[in-house]
């Protein structure tokens, strides 16, 4: 067998499973882990109720219930600031990258006005996401502070 044709297979054999096998393992996995969570409520909340005939079942769901933690106001909006400074950057560097493929001069020029184009795209994306942030930021300082007091309020108890 021709050498070149076997490492052609291998490599749409490892595309194969890292594009369908490995999403599907994930899926598969995390819906097991559902299931066992929700199975291993059920024959707590079963064992509850034969011990005591008299127990709160839907104040027992509520203590066992995963607790979902919301993000704070704040915590948004520095998401915000981080995304857009990172996509910001990265579309000045791929500008800076196709100016400086430009002065070399050794590109293809369909190429290169395709990392422009890119360039300017996520330029602009993280531009957005920076005056989301400052604008949101100025809009909601007083839920902001409010939201400070509460925690700190909360920490002092």
């Amino acid at each position: 067998m021709n050498y070149v044709v076997l490492m052609e297979t291998i490599v749409k054999i490892i595309f194969i499973i890292c594009a369908v096998a490995v999403p599907i393992l994930i899926v598969w996995l995390n819906n097991r882990k559902k299931i066992n969570e929700t199975n291993q409520r059920t024959q707590i909340v079963l064992a509850a109720i034969e011990k005591n005939q008299e127990t709160d079942v839907e104040d027992l769901l509520k203590k066992m219930a995963p607790t979902q933690k919301t993000k704070l106001l704040k915590e948004k909006l520095l998401e915000k600031l981080l995304w857009g400074s990172t996509i910001t950057v990265l579309g000045v560097c791929f500008f800076i990258y196709a100016l400086w493929i430009d002065s070399v001069g050794g590109s293809n020029p369909d190429l290169l006005h395709l990392i422009y184009f890119v360039g300017i795209i996520l330029f602009g994306i993280g531009v957005v996401f920076l005056l989301n942030y400052f604008i949101s930021k100025k809009m909601l300082a007083k839920e902001l502070e409010a939201e400070e007091k509460k925690l700190t309020a909360e920490a002092n108890l």
